[in-house]
């Protein structure tokens, strides 16, 4: 159920009922040449629909500006923040928190989100509430390794298609990453931020536009190039993503939290 679909008397019963709620978190940023800025709002957002449509959880509007400075470089990249994104998700839960709600769940559509969602859910643990974070990529990967993936790799495209076709720019599916050794060959490009000098994989923070021509990274992920996506594809791991979330929720629900108050 959508909560902003709702008046208040709807959701008064439904805390009698459980006091859990999904709040789907995404970004805007490049993915590619091939994919929209939007990719990681549009799967949480989907993933959503789909749990809307198979359970009576309660979904809240979503937060779709992420933490995600390292690709601001790139036009059309909107970015908040870790400190904005922990001060927008403060304000969110802590008025839902005020309202009844104990148990929320985070769909994350970012990974450069999780630094900011840990903070929140620390928070909320000392007031008497749990913060489950749903990374729903790393979450598809674990439920069937053949679809893990990367930046703008096969696994996003895969949903975007599942979701939307007319959002893959088919033109760009076949372009390379555009890697280049930024830092000089005697340190080149690891992961993401990260160099590889003799082996050993270095973090050196820096705009994701100095190291990538195009904007995807899927070099952890070997093989996982956006050509090898289908929407058949995406909609099974979409699908099975939201059961998951679905069947997981129920039992994340009735967990007491150690300092929560009985009932009177």
């Amino acid at each position: 159920m959508y909560l902003s679909h709702m008046n208040y008397i709807e959701v008064q019963k439904s805390l009698e009922k459980n006091d859990g709620i999904i709040i789907p978190v995404g970004s805007l940023e490049n993915h590619g040449l091939h994919m929209p800025l939007g990719t990681d709002s549009i799967i949480p957002d989907k993933i959503a629909q789909l749990i809307n449509d198979r359970s009576d959880l309660l979904i809240a509007p979503a937060i779709n500006y992420g933490a995600t400075d390292d690709l601001s470089g790139f036009p059309g990249t909107v970015s908040i923040g870790v400190e904005g994104l922990i001060h927008l998700l403060k304000a969110v839960c802590g008025q839902l928190y005020g309202h009844g709600f104990r148990h929320f769940l985070i769909l994350n559509g970012h990974g450069g989100n999780t630094a900011a969602i840990q903070s929140v859910g620390s928070y909320l643990y000392t007031k008497g509430a749990y913060l489950a974070i749903l990374n729903w990529w790393l979450m598809a990967g674990q439920i069937n390794p053949d679809w893990a993936g990367g930046h703008g790799g096969g696994e996003e495209t895969a949903g975007i298609m599942a979701i939307d076709p007319a959002l893959v720019k088919y033109e760009y599916l076949n372009l390379p990453e555009g890697i280049k050794n930024d830092l000089g060959d005697s340190l080149p490009y690891g992961a993401w931020t990260n160099i590889c000098y003799k082996g050993v994989n270095v973090t050196v923070p820096r705009q994701i536009s100095a190291i990538t021509s195009n904007g995807y990274l899927v070099h952890s992920f070997k093989g996982d190039v956006p050509t090898r996506a289908k929407p058949e594809w995406g909609k099974e791991m979409l699908s099975a993503v939201a059961d998951y979330i679905i069947d997981f929720s129920r039992e994340f629900i009735k967990a007491k939290h150690p300092g929560a108050r009985a009932k009177s």
